[in-house]
């Protein structure tokens, strides 16, 4: 049996705690709940990533992984959130013995600030002048770059007009996901976590069923199967430059994957170069980490996305010329397995009332040097500066910005913290 027919336990519903179910029964139809929303975010990593993007961040993973060495790696977020309270929240998941992680898995509740964390953009230091350099943003597949591409956003320029620029600098078209949070939540419970350093095995499976326990939670029991475990390790298995200049991406197919999305960036510290495998204009840091499945399918569908069938992919010449090293990204996505316990009653004069649900979301990545089939270590980034780095010494003139130093900020970008 196909994916599509497992992924909801119950019949009918409404989008709740951040979880969507079919809509059958009647809008008369009272819903209360859930108690408790857990979520569950499996990947599998090769080769690297960057940080913040489900990849390796420390320099020694990512030499193994750029040597070659170190295989899949697996990994899993677990987020148990409710609208009940302990004096001392605890929590546990008790996984299938094949996870390879332990028999059971504490979800900790973290320290909270008594207000949520302010998001902010990426912020230029004082000290800087005005900034200088710019962005190039290609997209699409193919051995030459479409007419009208690159789109250049010049930070010399930006504040003349900064709505065509940030109409410029977007990223992939996503509706928001709003996992469980501590912000969120009345009580909230993580694993991984500072209190157990336990981690998933590289040939550990989700198969069997789950059981989430605590005392601010409705014990919560679910089994997954074969087509809802991790998916499987995605590799480049080409990935040449070819003769005429550009490089030639080619990969695995992945069981189960319903979407693939390959970016890249590079350049150097007066110019950052972005490309993506959308046929739509995005710009190459906006890689999400996992998609929802009415997402895949609108994504795949106006081509943002390629397809689940499809295996190979041009990196135009254009984009090598700009940024002779670069780093590549690709990910694999498939739809979510949602339940919810009790199901939904067929008569809509009965109350459904949730006591909990459950999302379990899918993605396989890799990445590598762009054009590098026998990876070495990248150079020509500019290292920037890290908290507690030694100030300007008086008299020196402030230094303006780089492009670097504008992105660094941003999340998914080759660039140290």
């Amino acid at each position: 049996m196909g994916l599509a027919r497992k992924l909801v336990v119950v019949v009918g519903g409404v989008a709740v705690g951040g979880i969507a179910v079919a809509t059958v029964a009647s809008a008369q139809q009272k819903v209360t709940g859930p108690v408790a929303v857990y979520w569950m975010s499996a990947s599998t990593q090769t080769g690297f990533g960057m940080p913040g993007a489900g990849g390796a961040a420390n320099p020694q993973a990512m030499m193994q992984a750029m040597m070659g060495g170190g295989g899949a790696n697996k990994s899993l977020t677990l987020q148990l959130g409710s609208s009940q309270a302990a004096p001392a929240p605890a929590a546990d998941h008790l996984p299938p013995q094949g996870l390879g992680a332990g028999a059971a898995l504490p979800l900790v509740s973290p320290k909270v600030t008594p207000t949520a964390p302010v998001e902010r953009g990426p912020e230029i230091p004082r000290e800087y002048q005005k900034p200088r350099g710019r962005m190039l943003i290609f997209w699409g597949c193919g051995e030459r770059a479409r007419p009208g591409q690159p789109v250049v956003i010049d930070f010399a320029t930006l504040s003349k007009n900064p709505t065509a620029a940030m109409n410029a600098f977007k990223g992939i078209d996503v509706r928001p996901q709003t996992p469980p949070s501590a912000y969120r939540n009345k009580t909230y419970g993580e694993w991984p976590n500072e209190r157990t350093r336990t981690s998933v095995s590289a040939t550990g499976s989700l198969v069997g069923g789950h059981t989430v326990r605590g005392n601010y939670s409705p014990q919560i029991n679910f089994s997954l199967d074969e087509d809802q475990d991790f998916l499987g390790p995605l590799n480049l298995t080409t990935n040449a430059r070819a003769p005429g200049g550009w490089v030639n991406l080619g990969w695995n197919l992945v069981g189960n994957a319903e979407a693939y999305l390959a970016t890249a960036v590079g350049g150097n510290g007066e110019t950052v170069v972005m490309w993506s495998s959308s046929e739509t204009q995005s710009a190459g840091f906006a890689m999400p980490e996992y998609l929802t499945t009415p997402d895949i399918t609108r994504l795949v569908g106006n081509r943002t996305l390629m397809g689940p069938t499809q295996r190979t992919c041009a990196v135009p010449k254009e984009v090598l010329d700009a940024m002779p090293q670069g780093i590549v990204q690709m990910a694999a996505y498939r739809g979510e397995a949602n339940f919810a316990y009790p199901p939904r009653p067929t008569d809509p004069k009965v109350a459904w009332n949730q006591q909990w649900a459950v999302k379990v979301r899918y993605r396989s990545a890799t990445g590598g040097l762009l054009g590098q089939a026998m990876p070495q270590m990248p150079g020509g980034y500019q290292q920037p500066s890290r908290p507690g780095a030694p100030a300007p010494q008086p008299g020196q003139p402030p230094r303006r910005p780089s492009a670097g130093d504008i992105l660094r900020g941003l999340p998914g970008l080759p660039f140290p913290r």
